[in-house]
This record gives C-alpha cells, sequence and structure tokens, in this order.
C-alpha cells in the first residue's frame, strides 16, 4: 500500500516515524511518502518537505506567513496528486492538515487522522469538516473518546499515547557516560526545554537561565530543539555552567533532577520521565490575548487537563518572570512536593491507556482497507 504521512512539527515527527516502523513490520511493501522530520526519514518515509519549514505558531505569527503557508498547501495537493496514495495519514498540525483533508476527501482518498486536533481546548466547530472530511479518526487522550462520541456522536478509536510507546523502546541511558559526553558537572541537573520554534525560545530562554545565579548547586542543560541551530542557543549562553544537548532530551530528562518546560507535548514527557516540573508559556502579546478569549480551558498542560487537577503550576505570559519562577522551582526541589508530585504522575501514566499505540494505530489502518 501507499501511505502520505504529513506531520508538521518535532512532537509529530517522533509520532509518525513510530507509525511508520510499525506499518512497515505489518506491511512490508509500504511505500510511504512524508512531510516530517529526520525522524520519519529515519524510518523509511520518502521525506518531501521538513516541519522546520512549516512551523508558524500564533495568530500573528500564521497571518503574517499565510503567503508561504497557502504555497506550501498548493505545492502538497499536487505532490499527493502526482503520488496517488491508498490514504493519507495526518498527524495533528490541524490548520494545514484539514485544509488537505478536506481535497483529499473530495478526491476520493481515504482519509485517517491520527493524534486529533485539540477541538475540545478551541474551534470545537470543526467538528463539522472533520464529521465531513476525515474518514478514521485514532485519539490519544482518554478524555477525547468521550468528547467525541458522547458529545458530537462521532466515532473514535482511542489507542493509548504514542509517548508510551516512545519512551518504552528507547535504551537504558547511561549517566556517567552521558555526563562525560557532554561536559555536566557532578551537579544535579535541571533539565530547560524552551520550545523547538526560533520565536517561542527567544521569548522563553532569557527567563529560565535567570535561575542559573539562585540555583549554584545544580547544573543547567538546555535541550535544543533538533530544528535550531547551536549557533542560534549560543547567544543565550553566557555562563559555563549551562550545557546544550541537541537530540537527547530524553536522556537528558532520564538524568535530571527537576525542569522548566514550555507548555507543549513536552510538559506530558516530562511527566512520564518522571521529573518534578513547572510548566511555562509566554506568546506574542497579540495571539496571548486573542488566544485568551477563545481558548475555554481550566489549564494549558497535558499533564493538567488529563488529571484535570492543578498536578504541576502553569506559568502563563506576566506570571512567567524571575521572581515566581524562582519560587515555583524552589518548590518542586522540596522532599515533601516532589513526592506529591510523582505520586500524581504515577496516575497519570495509568490514565494513558498502556504502550502500543502505534501498533494498534497501524493496525487499524491496515484493516480499514478490507
Amino acid at each position: 500500500m501507499k501511505y502520505y504521512i504529513i506531520a508538521g512539527e518535532a512532537s509529530g515527527d517522533l509520532h509518525a516515524a513510530n507509525l511508520i516502523k510499525a506499518l512497515l513490520k505489518k506491511d512490508e511493501q509500504a511505500e510511504i511518502r512524508a512531510w516530517g522530520g529526520d525522524l520519519m526519514q529515519n524510518a523509511g518515509a520518502t521525506l518531501v518537505k521538513h516541519y522546520r519549514e512549516l512551523a508558524f505558531m500564533g495568530f500573528w505569527e500564521v497571518i503574517t506567513n499565510l503567503k508561504t503557508i497557502l504555497k506550501n498547501i498548493k505545492f502538497c495537493k499536487k505532490d499527493i496528486a502526482t503520488f496517488h496514495p491508498d490514504a493519507i495519514v495526518f498527524i495533528d498540525y490541524p490548520g494545514f492538515n484539514m485544509r488537505i483533508a478536506k481535497w483529499a476527501k473530495e478526491k476520493g482518498i481515504p482519509t485517517h487522522y491520527y493524534i486529533s486536533p485539540q477541538i475540545w481546548a478551541w474551534k470545537e466547530n470543526r467538528i463539522k469538516e472533520i464529521k465531513r472530511d476525515v474518514d478514521f479518526m485514532y485519539v490519544i487522550l482518554p478524555f477525547e473518546k468521550d468528547f467525541y462520541e458522547e458529545k458530537h456522536h462521532f466515532p473514535v478509536h482511542f489507542v493509548g499515547h504514542p509517548l508510551l510507546d516512545a519512551i518504552d523502546n528507547r535504551p537504558t541511558v547511561n549517566e556517567n557516560e552521558f555526563r562525560r559526553k557532554h561536559g555536566l558537572s557532578k551537579l544535579p541537573v535541571i533539565a530547560l526545554l524552551p520550545g523547538s520554534r526560533k520565536q517561542e525560545i527567544e521569548k522563553m530562554l532569557q527567563t529560565m537561565l535567570s535561575m542559573l545565579k539562585h540555583f549554584p548547586n545544580y547544573q543547567f542543560v538546555i535541550a535544543g530543539a533538533p530544528s535550531q541551530e547551536d549557533e542560534f542557543y549560543m547567544q543565550f549562553i553566557e555562563d559555563t555552567k549551562v550545557a546544550l544537548v541537541k537530540n537527547e532530551t530524553y536522556d537528558l530528562l532520564s538524568i535530571s533532577t527537576a525542569a522548566l518546560v514550555t507548555s507543549g507535548t513536552a510538559t506530558l514527557e516530562t511527566a512520564l520521565f518522571k521529573v518534578p516540573e513547572v510548566v511555562c508559556y509566554k506568546g506574542n502579546f497579540i495571539s496571548y490575548h486573542i488566544a485568551k478569549r477563545i481558548v475555554q480551558l481550566k489549564y494549558i498542560s497535558l499533564v493538567n487537563l488529563i488529571m484535570d487537577e492543578e498536578v504541576v503550576t502553569e506559568l502563563i505570559q506576566n506570571d512567567f518572570n524571575e521572581k515566581r519562577l524562582k519560587t515555583e522551582l524552589e518548590t518542586i526541589l522540596d522532599a515533601d512536593n516532589r513526592k506529591i508530585m510523582l505520586d500524581n504522575y504515577h496516575t497519570l501514566s495509568q490514565k494513558l491507556g498502556g504502550i502500543g499505540a502505534s501498533e494498534r494505530t497501524a493496525k487499524l489502518i491496515l484493516e480499514s482497507f478490507k
């Protein structure tokens, strides 16, 4: 079978790569063409366009890059038409993917959506487009099944969260070797995860690095995004107690004592590695205030959304400042508070459905052809 897979950011690249591996295991003749990243390419897909050319975050940023986005959509449709896939698999990235889904449905190409658009957060009216243009939906968060089936009468498959697969499949890290490789001290590590896009890294990293002077007995390590060059990070790094690690975020988390994490998939990854964290977010002023009026959620982190309570502290916009961040980092370094957070993390893991999301999704895609 021929599959066309579209992912638009780093987390999508990871989950799509694991899906590609599962598809190739079940369908040895599979031919896969994709938009995504290095992980998808390494898993066996022919890469058409890298997600670093696609990632525009925030309302204002999308508006200012609209010409590029429309050009990419036009090119994507043409490439799909030339490839003639038996199925298109969309990985999150709804602003782009739903446009392609509408076109694909009109062309009679089966459409599969793995990792649902977060319409439970905003743009709930997008359910009309999903019902019209998506043939098969595979959701990864436990509350999404009820949201789709009970509230909107749209059948979906809950396949579990693919992060459990990604973490379960990784080799064990030798901490001493990891520290030697990256020139880390013997001090306990605080991981800094400032995001993957330039604009969010620029807004997040400087405040995160302000913690160095308050916590001299810790080694701070930045988890660099694979889509950014080392030189980009160097402009922020002045202290020798800061290290940069690229393409090894999971290894870094596995040896970390605590983490400061930009809101997104990384908040859940950090929790699944059992690392106490403070969730941080600061966006473009205009984009933030538009989102604040549209998004109807109590929390922004996946950890708190899944647990439906404040398990991790969220410092959003003006609350994300040096004083508040210092206070919250002190809190998660306290032994009693850490134990409470780790107990909550255990409950979180149980809610996510166990390992095997990629395998289950690949099996369901293949069964759809029958």
